[in-house]
């Protein structure tokens, strides 16, 4: 089966970087990678007229910049069955995005977050934020600046147990078949504290699981639920976290955070976003 991955650019090395991760996490199999760009015409200058001619040169060089990348791409690729494309967009990134998703039935699309890379808190950045929220036509993985690439061997899913699961939790078992890893299920609070729908749920989850390598893990500390979570991911050599984007769930209030809007802290791991399809 051949993946096809998006890899939205701004042509900065945050982006490269996130490239190389999704390059070497499909090392192994048939892809069609996808570089995408959002152009945006923005006057750094003082121009008072804008010719067409100047907007054609910006958005060539933006093209040539693309070109370049996909070359840069193939020399490094591991794998001959890997395929490079471009997308040239004058639309809005998230539209952009959502464009491509449709034209070319993108599996999975993988992207650079910025942040404090210290950050002892669970966090992203705005511009990450931002197309979470929007773009919910398929999974979507971020991936910290300057992330050095770790096989995914232990794969966490943050839940809360309180719906029933359907597709979604497919896109996390898929990417664990791939890498091969275990998955480590997260819950905040112990098992006798679940309710009668809850527990219900967990039973779905571990028949599901059954011919998978799982684990279910119950956290209860001080602290937020971000900092149990990342305290969690460090103890445990956690390579990737998975969480559902639901409506009114601990995802979207960690999304609504309002520090989160200010700062550009981010998660020290790669973060795959699901959404929930009605």
């Amino acid at each position: 089966m051949r993946h096809h991955i998006l890899l939205p650019t701004d042509f900065s090395e945050n982006a490269w970087s996130a490239a190389i991760y999704a390059i070497k996490l499909y090392a192994k199999v048939p892809c069609t990678f996808y570089f995408s760009h959002a152009w945006t015409f923005v006057n750094t200058g003082s121009r008072t007229y804008i010719s067409p001619t100047y907007i054609d040169t910006l958005q060539n060089t933006s093209k040539e910049q693309l070109k370049a990348l996909r070359e840069r791409a193939q020399f490094i690729s591991p794998n001959s069955e890997h395929e490079f494309e471009t997308i040239f967009s004058e639309d809005f990134l998230t539209e952009s995005i959502k464009t491509a998703i449709k034209d070319h039935a993108i599996d999975t699309v993988v992207m650079g977050t910025k942040g404090a890379t210290g950050a002892k808190e669970f966090l992203l950045g705005s511009n990450s934020v931002t197309v979470i929220k929007k773009v919910k036509l398929c999974p979507i993985l971020l991936v910290p600046n300057h992330y050095e690439f770790e096989t995914p061997e232990h794969i966490a899913f943050a839940t809360d147990f309180n719906r029933s699961y359907g597709d979604e939790i497919l896109a996390i078992t898929k990417l664990a078949k791939l890498q091969k890893s275990n998955l480590e299920i997260i819950h905040i609070n112990g098992r006798d504290d679940l309710s009668e729908g809850q527990n219900d749920n967990l039973k779905t989850l571990s028949n599901f699981l059954k011919n998978h390598p799982h684990n279910f893990n119950w956290i209860s500390g001080k602290g937020t639920k971000k900092q149990l979570i990342s305290t969690f991911i460090e103890e445990n050599s956690i390579h990737l976290i998975c969480m559902v984007n639901y409506e009114h769930s601990f995802l979207e209030d960690l999304l609504n955070e309002p520090i989160i809007k200010k700062l550009g802290y981010q998660s020290q791991i790669p973060f795959m976003v699901i959404p929930h399809i009605e």
